[in-house]
């Protein structure tokens, strides 16, 4: 297959560089030539697509992704055929896979690993909510893009629970070394196959190893079905109760004690993930300097006061922030007699409504420039008339020669939201969103704030779901970090913020 490096498919996908390969198909970086811009190629081996259940097999993975429009989820762009190759086309991840990840480290910091689990989760949590279910969760299936994030990939064998035929029940589907009981015995599974099979990912990121060995694929299986997984924290003494007994609970082989569902499982571990921060807190020396290397992604789930050094001017510093917090009231104070935007016009997503904020409430983002990007057309972000919008500066290079630039939008007093919708005259563009709380003052840089989402912008009114989980944030930001194609700057009609109906 390593001929095929250098041909387009279609005459626009230049396939540059084989990255991996599959029983089924083959894996190439590639070069959209018509967007200008690198994707990943899943190519269907030409034998194989003879196979008519093989084939539908491939085209139902490219269905069932295409459906899923998540922060932790390899997007799907494109899927075609070409002189009988099938064909998916992926956005570009570049980073690595959590298991290099897992064995150039031996093992993940607590923090990180509890981080990385909670991702996958809610990936996991938003393919189940459509009845997919990825049935091959493993660590070569999630890659690490360069902020830090994880993405989970590669539902090739995913189905949907409302689908028949193609993996009917006494097919074993997935990968030994994390296979849950029930696929490994071909039984009919669900969501809760997954959580186990993250279970043991999660176990790998926090020994170093996979839980069980034997002499073939098949023994490693039936161990998962008869034998208890090794205690964790004989494996690693500095695990919490608490995590070991999530690990615990997430691969427990009987299902009615298994987590239901993996909404229940993020919760638990966003609690494990604040009990381990506080436990770090209390450390010194080079432990602290090692928390620093952490991924941005996990620096962000960490408390302020890991993240922050308090230089010795602290005192100086202190009240300078004192000044501007006594500034920042006073504006808030006048602030509180401007009106509210309403709700709009935009349908909330299933149990949320949409949250009023204040026509002064949006305000631009430019750390990295001149601190001032169209200031004055802030409002008009806000103001749930389409016909409005602010927009970014103009850039003749058609590239924002910078990390990014945006816009935030004070949700006070605080919100737990979970949908923020994007309308815009123009798509194609990305951005990230990104939340701060309550309390304090907007954080100055980007790396005050904690990513909750984010993506390509792909309609003119698109939605990004948000992983805040239980937390109530203030501020929301949408991050842009790069332009529509052939286009110099993005324009904002409105940003509707969504929460759930009895969040406070």
């Amino acid at each position: 297959m390593s001929t095929l490096v250098g041909m387009r498919l279609n005459g626009r996908y230049r396939l540059d560089a084989q990255v991996g390969a599959g029983g089924m198909s083959t894996v190439y970086r590639a070069f959209d030539a018509t967007l200008e811009r690198p994707v990943a190629i899943k190519l269907m081996h030409r034998e194989i697509a003879r196979d008519s259940d093989q084939l539908e097999r491939f085209r139902r993975e490219a269905r069932a992704v295409a459906r899923l429009s998540h922060p932790y989820i390899v997007g799907v762009i494109d899927a075609g055929e070409d002189e009988g190759r099938p064909y998916i086309v992926f956005e570009f991840i570049a980073g690595e896979t959590l298991k290099e990840r897992i064995r150039r480290q031996e093992r993940l910091p607590i923090e990180e690993a509890i981080a990385y689990a909670i991702e996958i989760a809610t990936a996991l949590g938003a393919a189940h909510a459509r009845n997919i279910v990825h049935r091959d969760v493993k660590p070569q299936n999630v890659l690490i893009d360069e902020e830090g994030s994880a993405k989970v990939t590669d539902f090739g064998i995913a189905r949907s629970l409302d689908d028949e035929g193609l993996t009917a029940d006494g097919r074993v589907l997935g990968t030994t070394d994390y296979v849950s009981p029930e696929q490994a015995l071909g039984h009919v599974v669900n969501g809760q196959s997954d959580l186990y099979s993250l279970g043991v990912v999660l176990y790998e990121m926090l020994v170093g190893d996979v839980p069980f060995h034997g002499e073939s694929q098949v023994a490693v299986a039936m161990k998962h079905v008869r034998e208890e997984l090794p205690d964790v924290q004989r494996r690693r003494p500095e695990v919490s109760a608490t995590l070991a007994a999530i690990v615990e609970q997430m691969t427990d082989k009987d299902l009615t004690r298994r987590h239901p569902d993996a909404a229940t499982v993020v919760s638990e571990l966003e609690n494990a993930l604040a009990i381990e921060a506080a436990r770090s807190g209390e450390i010194t020396g080079e432990a602290t300097a090692v928390l620093r290397t952490l991924p941005e992604s996990t620096k962000r789930r960490l408390p302020l006061r890991m993240r922050w050094h308090v230089p010795l001017l602290g005192l100086v510093a202190l009240v300078l922030v004192g000044a501007a917090a006594i500034a920042f009231l006073a504006r808030e104070a006048r602030d509180n007699t401007t009106r509210g935007t309403g709700v709009g016009k935009v349908d909330p997503p299933p149990n949320t409504k949409a949250v009023s904020v204040r026509s002064s409430s949006a305000t631009d983002f430019d750390p990295l420039g001149d601190d001032e990007e169209h200031s004055s057309a802030t409002p008009l972000a806000v103001d749930k008339d389409p016909r409005t919008a602010w927009d970014t500066e103009t850039y003749t290079s058609g590239d924002l020669q910078k990390d990014g630039v945006g816009l935030y939008v004070d949700a006070r007093p605080a919100t737990r939201a979970q949908t923020l919708v994007v309308e815009t005259p123009k798509a194609g563009w990305r951005a990230a969103v990104y939340a701060a709380p309550a309390g304090k003052a907007v954080p100055k840089a980007i790396d005050g704030w904690k990513r909750v989402g984010g993506g390509a912008v792909r309609s003119r009114e698109h939605r990004f779901k948000l992983s805040t989980g239980s937390s109530a944030y203030r501020y929301y930001l949408v991050w842009i970090t790069r332009l529509p194609p052939d286009a110099k700057k993005v324009e904002i009609s409105d940003i509707t913020i969504f929460a759930p109906r009895r969040a406070s």
